[in-house]
């Protein structure tokens, strides 16, 4: 469905490579406000839910969580072509929903309200919408769906759960911040914390400094996006990327560091909090979004109102 309107000054989306292009799924949820709707749906079933999004339509959705992340995304794309008119390493979004397609109607229209630059929608009625990521060669699913995520994960593609809040949409550029241990690499060393405390976690770590750390669930979603923010001078750039990790830097910084340096990926700043909160640096950077594994570190990004996203 290409996103066509009345106004002549809406044009149709720029169709994306998906072989080219970095492929981010949204579900409704997450893309917009839905909670109330949701709750319908739980309360009195499908047939009413359908019925209410019918009714209304025409009235746009409230921006969700991902929303701003989204329109950064678009921000990206917007000076990629700018600078290259034939680039096809943009960001393509989808919007991948278990509404039945009548009551996405209102989802499209949402869309187009805000000129979300988004064409492909996907419904799916009860389906697990988690089966066609792969053949959409989705690089990154945001959903507010636990049971979802975790099998996107199982899929193996980078996910994570979006939390319904109040966010402040950020100015660009687009800003990712990344949790070291268990999303960007692997939970390896909290394997060791949670068996043989802080000691042998720091033991570990000295044996293992030349040794790069296993990949975490969002790495491959991290390196698409470090090779997008390449196109681009570091002081021109239109993505920042960050890692604020719970590490010790004195300890634990060196082997995070030499990791990145392995996989050549370019993170723009580094913060190593040795156990501190990170709300109030969260608050300082303002990302568009922010992924965790520790549901601590993400109420505490809510509280700041950050965007926040867990990665279970």
């Amino acid at each position: 469905i290409s996103l066509l309107s009345s106004n002549p000054s809406f044009l149709p989306v720029l169709q994306k490579d998906p072989r080219e292009a970095l492929v981010i799924a949204v579900t409704t949820r997450a893309i917009f406000k839905l909670e109330e709707e949701h709750q319908l749906y739980l309360e009195k079933g499908k047939e009413e839910y359908t019925r209410h999004q019918l009714a209304n339509q025409d009235k746009p959705l409230p921006p969700g969580t991902a929303f701003a992340f989204i329109q950064a995304a678009q921000y990206v794309n917007k000076k990629i072509l700018e600078s290259n008119p034939a680039e096809k390493g943009l960001f393509d979004i989808l919007v991948l929903s278990n509404n039945s397609p009548e009551s996405g109607v209102r989802i499209i229209n949402s869309a187009k309200h805000y000129g979300l630059e988004i064409s492909k929608f996907c419904f799916v009625s009860d389906e697990d919408s988690t089966q066609y990521l792969k053949s959409h060669g989705v690089k990154l699913f945001l959903s507010a769906d636990r049971t979802d995520v975790c099998s996107a994960l199982q899929r193996g593609v980078s996910a994570a759960l979006v939390f319904q809040q109040e966010v402040q949409a950020p100015s660009t550029p687009l800003r990712v911040v990344f949790d070291g241990d268990a999303v960007l690499f692997s939970d390896e060393t909290d394997q060791v914390f949670r068996e043989q405390g802080l000691e042998g976690a720091l033991r570990y770590e000295r044996a293992m400094e030349a040794v790069p750390m296993g990949e975490g669930p969002l790495k491959a979603f991290a390196m698409h996006l470090g090779k997008m923010r390449k196109k681009f001078q570091q002081e021109t750039s239109p993505i920042r990327t960050y890692l604020v990790t719970a590490r010790s830097g004195r300890d634990m910084g060196v082997r995070a560091l030499k990791t990145l340096r392995e996989w050549g990926l370019a993170i723009d700043e580094a913060f190593f909090m040795d156990g501190a909160p990170k709300g109030p640096i969260l608050s300082q950077i303002q990302p568009h979004i922010f992924f965790d594994d520790g549901l601590h570190n993400i109420h505490g990004a809510q509280d700041v109102g950050v965007p926040s996203a867990w990665v279970p």
